[in-house]
């Protein structure tokens, strides 16, 4: 192995080099996610004001993804393709730095899935269900299909007067967290 290493002349041994580290790199990070172990799960007590800003250029993966695709294709477009040194450079960087901003782009797709979770109350206006607990002037609980879930709210009535359970409902408005229904004529 090392007789054939040194058979390439410096510039090879550079690409070579870092598509060696690169990869290792890459592919450690790969094995120890993989495993559950990729350094997310200690449990200690730290404060810090970073931000989840999401994937960063200067991380682990994309500095190990530019070496690992600068190496590769400058070893390729020098050594396979006889092309120059200049050319070779060249072309190697162009390769790691599309390398980096594709891994950015799959990071933001992937942080684009990600959603609070959070019910919007105000969406709610308009939904139909019926009355769980009496509702009257001083309240009770209501069930909606809302977001395509069953859910259970407080409510009031909207003129005041007591809606019996199991009457269906529409939510007519919201005040303070507090469905405003009124019953629905069938």
């Amino acid at each position: 192995m090392t007789e054939w290493f040194a058979s390439h002349n410096g510039i090879e041994q550079m690409f070579l080099l870092c598509a060696l580290l690169g990869g290792t790199i890459l592919i450690i990070r790969l094995i120890l996610t993989v495993a559950g172990i990729d350094g997310h799960d200690g449990d200690f007590d730290a404060a810090h004001t970073s931000s989840e800003q999401g994937f960063q250029i200067l991380t682990i993966h994309g500095i190990s993804s530019f070496f690992a695709m600068f190496g590769v294709v400058g070893y390729t477009l020098y050594h396979s393709a006889s092309l120059g040194m200049l050319v070779a450079l060249i072309g190697a960087v162009v390769a790691g730095v599309a390398a980096v901003w594709i891994i950015q782009r799959i990071f933001l797709g992937m942080l684009r899935l990600q959603s609070s979770g959070t019910l919007g109350l105000d969406a709610a206006v308009g939904s139909e269900g019926s009355v769980y607990l009496t509702v009257s002037k001083d309240g009770g609980r209501v069930q909606i299909n809302f977001a395509n879930r069953l859910r259970e709210f407080e409510a009031v009535s909207v003129d005041g007067a007591a809606i019996p359970t199991g009457t269906a409902i529409r939510v007519q408005s919201i005040s303070a967290n507090t469905l405003v229904v009124a019953p629905i004529a069938r």
